[in-house]
Order: structure tokens, then C-alpha cells, then sequence
């Protein structure tokens, strides 16, 4: 773990079970409100429990042991991760079933793979999209003697992995076929890569495309299990997935599996608005999820009127898909706190470890007071933290939860 990550000890002025925010933690701190958090587990646990299909929820969001604890006591079948090493991560942590969403290449790497399979408990499944992967897979892993779970993963044009053509999946399968040390358990595709004005009607057809390919592969009997997975969803469009899996009966036939992640933590940024847009699409869903991370920091300086200089920066917050957002002023001691709307306050740039804010009319700033900030795109606001507070809705601490990028 990178020396440079935020950390939070259980020293006086950092971050411990007891403490609160407003008094006792030393910031800037990443924040994650109890309530939201498991709302968020719950609802999304019962959304993919009512569409007929199971919850690998992808783990790379967080990194974070302890929500994947939380995720797979409310129901989920496993946990998605992205890499070998995120994939030892979790299994040291007592995560037992891995969708890695990825390709495994590279001997390291799957030397890695290769000595958690030793672990007869532990099931694991990774992507392949290429022949050559398909040869240095079934060869490493025959030199081990261990038989490896792959799925297909079938992509877009112009998106990221995956076969292009149905074509290329039905021979990937026949390659996979002829090595010993590989087994084809299922089909696999991320639909956030379908962009444009008509994205909707794009995903629909691309899970049609899925479902019907899994269809083909099953009736040819190039899968190695009896009900194979078939996979899609990230955290933006999993109800379209949802409906079309379950309207074309891939649960009857399949094994059907969504992988939204950073619902767990929701947003108010992108994924926000891609929640809008999910309950507009579904009458039936009369509340969504909750933005449930803040990152919390000092007002630093007051150098000119209407100017703000938060200590608070890129090594601290997501920057990439949005400016933190202010949310409320507390000051800095008070408890019980009582936060003030600055939301009309504006971030606009971050340094390293600084950020500018133009401070709306009305709003009376004094250094040392705390904001808490909306972010957007959580997985890259947990990334840069070692720890993150859990807190009650009076901003005690309820427990610190590491991190394991």
C-alpha cells in the first residue's frame, strides 16, 4: 500500500471510533454516512433480487474489506474485482467467489490466480477475448494443474475489451474447447462503453446480442457447467440490463449476474445523474440511492473577498468526471453541529492539496471552518485514501475502514 495514500490512525487528532468529526478528526478526511451506505446495500440488493438475477457488486470501486462484508451479508453471490492483485486483496480478506472482469495476462499474474485456486472454496472466473490469451492461459495453467473458469467477454466497436463479432466469440469458444486447463463458464459484456443520442436503444440491442449468443454457445454445448453466467452492468444503466436479461429469460436458461459498484457509495455527480435518469425509465422505483461519501476539509485561507482556499485537493478528491461540490459549513469544535448550506458556493480548480471556491453572497467564511464536499465518480475519490470514517448522523465515528488498492 502506497506510502502517499491519506491514512488515519488511532492517535489523538485522527480518525477513531468515538471521535467526531467536527472535533476530534484531523482533516482532510474521506466520510461515509452510516444511514445512506446501507440504504444503498439494500436497495440495490432487492433491485437485482426482484429482476431474478444475482449481485457481484465490483469491488474496485471501494477496495474497501469491509463494505465487501457488508455487500455479500446482504445477499450478493460475489464480488467483481479488475485485477490479479485486487483479486488477492479480497481473498485475504475472506471473499470467496471472484468475477474478474478482465483479462488475466502475464505469468505473474496469473501465478497469482493460480495459488488461490489451490483453495478448493474459492471460485473464480476471468474474461478472455483472444486467442493468444486463450494459449497462454491454457498452457500456464496446465503447468500447474489447475483448471481455470474463463467467460467470453464480447465488447463493442470502439469500446474497450471484448470480441467484436459474434463470429469471434463462437471461435474463441472452439479455442477455449481444445485447452484441458480451461473451462468456458459463461459470456460476459460491458454495455458503459455505448455512448450517444441513442445509448438506450444501443444497450438494449447489445443485451439482446448477449443473450442470443449465450443461447447459441449453450445449445452447441461449448459451456463447461450446466447453467452458465451471463454478465453485463455497470453503474449507470444496470436496469436496462436488468429488463432485458429478464425479459428474454436469461435467468431461466443462465445464471444471470449484475455488477454495478459504485452504488454502494452513490455520488453527486455523474452517477447521480445517471440515477435520475433510472428512476424516469422506472415508475415503480419511487426512491433511488443516496449519496453516501463526502470528503470533509478545512477552510484554509481567505485571501481575497469572495475567495476561498480549501485545503483540500487532487490527492484527496475525484476531479475527473467533476469539481467537488460544496455541501455544509460547520464550525470547526461545535458538536453538536449544526451544518449551514454553502452549496451555492462554487469549486472551481484544484491543486495538489488545494482548492479554490468562490464564495456566493451571504456566506460568512471564517479560517477553520469545516466543509463537507459532494464528489463525483467515488471510485477514484476511495483510491486515494488508506482509511475512511463511518459515521453516525451525529458525525461520530463509528468505525474506520481501510482500504486495499
Amino acid at each position: 500500500m502506497s506510502s502517499a495514500k491519506n491514512t488515519a490512525t488511532v492517535e489523538k487528532g485522527f480518525a477513531h471510533a468515538g471521535a467526531n468529526l467536527v472535533r476530534d478528526v484531523s482533516l482532510p478526511a474521506l466520510v461515509l454516512h452510516r444511514e445512506a451506505l446501507e440504504h444503498n446495500i439494500r436497495w440495490m440488493q432487492a433491485f437485482v433480487s426482484n429482476s431474478g438475477a444475482e449481485l457481484a457488486p465490483h469491488g474496485k470501486t471501494s477496495m474497501t474489506p469491509a463494505l465487501f462484508q457488508r455487500q455479500l451479508d446482504a445477499g450478493a453471490w460475489g464480488i467483481t474485482l479488475a485485477s490479479a492483485t485486487q483479486t488477492r486483496a479480497a481473498y485475504a480478506h475472506g471473499v470467496r467467489r471472484v468475477l474478474m472482469a478482465n483479462q488475466l495476462v502475464g505469468t505473474p499474474n496469473m501465478a497469482l490466480i493460480a495459488d488461490l485456486l489451490a483453495d478448493p472454496a474459492f471460485d473464480f472466473h476471468c474474461m478472455v477475448d483472444h486467442p493468444d490469451n486463450v494459449t497462454d492461459l491454457g498452457a500456464y495453467f496446465a503447468s500447474r494443474g489447475v483448471r481455470l473458469n474463463v467467460m467470453v467477454e464480447y465488447g463493442v466497436v470502439g469500446g474497450r475489451c471484448g470480441c467484436r463479432t459474434e463470429e469471434e466469440v463462437v471461435a474463441l469458444a472452439k479455442a477455449i474447447a481444445a485447452q484441458p486447463a480451461l473451462a468456458l463458464t459463461g459470456i460476459e459484456g460491458y454495455e458503459g462503453v455505448i455512448h450517444g443520442d441513442h445509448a438506450e436503444s444501443g444497450i438494449r440491442a447489445f443485451a439482446a446480442s448477449l443473450v442470443r449468443l449465450a443461447v447459441q454457445l449453450q445449445d452447441s454445448g461449448a459451456f463447461a457447467i450446466p447453467k452458465p453466467i451471463i454478465t453485463a452492468s455497470g453503474s449507470a444503466w444496470y436496469d436496462l440490463i436488468a429488463e432485458s436479461f429478464e425479459a428474454q429469460n436469461a435467468g431461466g436458461r443462465f445464471l444471470s449476474v449484475l455488477r454495478p459498484g459504485s452504488y454502494v457509495a452513490h455520488d453527486h455527480g455523474i452517477y447521480k445523474e445517471a440515477q435520475c435518469c433510472v428512476l424516469d425509465r422506472r415508475s415503480d422505483l419511487h426512491e433511488g440511492l443516496r449519496p453516501a461519501l463526502e470528503v470533509w476539509a478545512h477552510v484554509q485561507s481567505l485571501p481575497e473577498p469572495g475567495f476561498a482556499v480549501i485545503a483540500l485537493g487532487k490527492r484527496d478528491v475525484a476531479y475527473d468526471a467533476g469539481l467537488p461540490v460544496p455541501l455544509l459549513r460547520y464550525k470547526a469544535g461545535v458538536v453538536p453541529a449544526t451544518g449551514d448550506d454553502v452549496s451555492a458556493c462554487k469549486v472551481t480548480a484544484v491543486m495538489d492539496q488545494h482548492a479554490f471556491m468562490t464564495v456566493a453572497p451571504g456566506v460568512e467564511l471564517r479560517v477553520g471552518d469545516i466543509i463537507s464536499f459532494g464528489t463525483s465518480h467515488p471510485c477514484l475519490t476511495f483510491d486515494k485514501w488508506r482509511t475512511g470514517c463511518l459515521v453516525d448522523e451525529q458525525l461520530n465515528v463509528i468505525e474506520t475502514m481501510e482500504t486495499c488498492f
